[in-house]
């Protein structure tokens, strides 16, 4: 028997792709990152996933530069690296794709790849060395793109392909993807698993960033788990469910279902006859579209972003003037009448937008600024000539209580709360005011796994109160959930309508992409 001096060692495991030691981030009061400490693998896909506020975006972006943490130390392959910047990961071999594509839409597509990069004074040399290049990863990854399309004119699908192109042009060997299916079809999600599967089998690292847990069960071989800061579990995605996982990020047992009752439909409450909406440049981006929205019921409307939807809901809101068309609420012809979201909240009809960072909230103001944002001449506000401040502030209150909002300080700048408890904000003030027709862009869009819970639940109990409820999302799976009747829609125009309970997602997807509902 040998000695234990002689005795054969196992071989050293090989270093992981990245690891965080002690990571540490404070934003004034707010301890945005408490010690972190994990690795990921080479060749593997590691899912991050958590509630809002619960420091994901900023690990990651201490991670890609943008942000310099206060304490810890990060190591690649091994190596411990200063990232000070950008350029400094990129150097590390760390690329980051971004939720809203960080791409200049009138550059071409090579254009947008070279950017930053570029190989001496003379850009045509850049140019031609990029076109060699993407051929062979285009060829090794299956991510087909026109190199000389100008970027504006391309589906979001295939803008998202750029900004990983231009991640591997630049040598990444560990990938960030913040929320990257949030604008895709589930067509479209699955090439792009596909693609990080190609990836894995290269040896590199994937760090999927995602509030979608079957996503993570999908494709991901480990996930970390964070809240209020600190990571709160790490396991093989194999040994989990996402009944766990949710559990873990919220801290209590969540519903992962939408529970509702079968819709009673009732009369309708808002009639759109041959809609048609203009973009500036006089394109037609809704394209005569017809339906009606009854009491008692939750209108899903389903596609990828940028086919019409955001132009139809600021119609109906009153934002944008149709080019032609009816739009009937309470025996109004609200186009003839041309009456504005003023007037259009008076005959009861709400409006929460897609995007509350532009339209949603003025971020400068308070909460309780932004509690009355559009009802502010409301006789329970005013005192006189001027605003009632302590009735503000006591609604306000009453709101975030009811509506769950964190933390519930009417005097806090609305900038300084999660994404998730804007949208509840906004959310309660739209509701708060009874309306008769509610239309929601993107209810649950960069929302965590609870607040969607308790969206979810008060955009039910409208409908069973007999409101009329219009919901847009990229989300199919909230659109699944939550709607009695499906509307579809591509180039502007509806494909298809199906009632819940003939709707599949690869249905749903098919019509998305265009094909119409009898095809599909």
């Amino acid at each position: 028997m040998p000695s234990p001096a002689t005795e054969p060692t196992a071989p050293a495991a090989p270093p992981s792709a990245l690891e965080l030691r002690g990571i540490d981030k404070r934003f004034g009061a707010v301890h945005a990152n408490r010690a972190i400490s994990f690795s990921v693998a080479r060749g593997s896909i590691h899912g991050l996933i958590g509630e809002n506020g619960a420091g994901k975006s900023t690990l990651m972006n201490i991670v890609y530069g943008f942000h310099r943490a206060e304490a810890g130390e990060i190591l690649v392959r091994g190596r411990r690296v200063d990232i000070h910047s950008p350029q400094d990961a990129i150097a590390a071999g760390i690329g980051m794709v971004h939720q809203h594509f960080m791409l200049v839409e009138s550059f071409t597509v090579l254009e947008n790849v070279v950017l930053g990069v570029e190989r001496g004074a003379l850009l045509a040399g850049s140019l031609d060395h990029a076109r060699d290049e993407l051929a062979k990863l285009t060829r090794d990854y299956g991510l087909d793109v026109p190199l000389d399309t100008v970027v504006s004119e391309l589906p979001v699908g295939v803008q998202q392909r750029v900004e990983i192109l231009k991640a591997l042009y630049r040598g990444a060997e560990i990938l960030i993807l913040d929320e990257p299916t949030a604008v895709l079809t589930p067509q479209e999600a699955g090439a792009l698993f596909k693609m990080l599967g190609r990836l894995r089998a290269e040896g590199k690292a994937v760090i999927l960033v995602t509030h979608k847990l079957r996503e993570i069960m999908a494709v991901t071989d480990r996930v970390t788990v964070m809240r209020q800061g600190a990571i709160v579990g790490e396991v093989a995605t194999c040994n989990t469910s996402p009944r766990e996982l949710a559990e873990k990020m919220v801290g209590r047992a969540v519903l992962l279902r939408v529970e509702k009752t079968p819709a009673h439909p009732g009369a309708p409450l808002l009639a759109v006859r041959d809609l048609e909406v203009l973009d500036r440049l006089g394109v037609a981006r809704v394209k005569g579209v017809s339906f009606d929205l009854r009491a008692g019921e939750i209108v899903g409307v389903a596609g990828v972003s940028g086919n019409g939807q955001s132009e139809l809901l600021e119609a109906l809101a009153g934002i944008r003037a149709p080019s032609r068309g009816s739009i009937t609420l309470g025996g109004h012809d609200l186009v003839r009448e041309r009456l504005g979201p003023d007037e259009r909240r008076e005959l009861g009809l709400a409006h929460v937008p897609e995007d509350r960072l532009r339209m949603g909230v003025v971020t400068g103001f308070t909460a309780e600024e932004n509690a009355i944002l559009g009802y502010h001449n409301r006789a329970g506000y005013q005192r006189g000539p001027l605003l009632n401040q302590a009735a503000i502030r006591a609604e306000c209150e009453k709101k975030m209580i009811a509506h769950d909002v964190r933390p519930a300080v009417p005097l806090l700048r609305i900038s300084a709360f999660s994404g998730g408890n804007q949208q509840k904000l906004v959310l309660a003030r739209e509701i708060d005011c009874d309306p008769r027709v509610l239309l929601v862009g993107q209810p649950t869009r960069g929302v965590d796994i609870g607040a969607i819970e308790f969206i979810h639940k008060k955009l039910v109990a409208l409908r069973d109160a007999g409101k009329a409820l219009m919901i847009v999302s990229v989300e199919l799976d909230e659109i699944l959930g939550l709607a009695d009747r499906i509307l579809v829609m591509n180039a502007g125009e509806i494909v298809g309508e199906v009632a819940r309970a003939d709707a599949t997602e690869e249905k749903l997807g098919l019509m998305m992409a265009g094909v119409r509902e009898a095809s599909a």
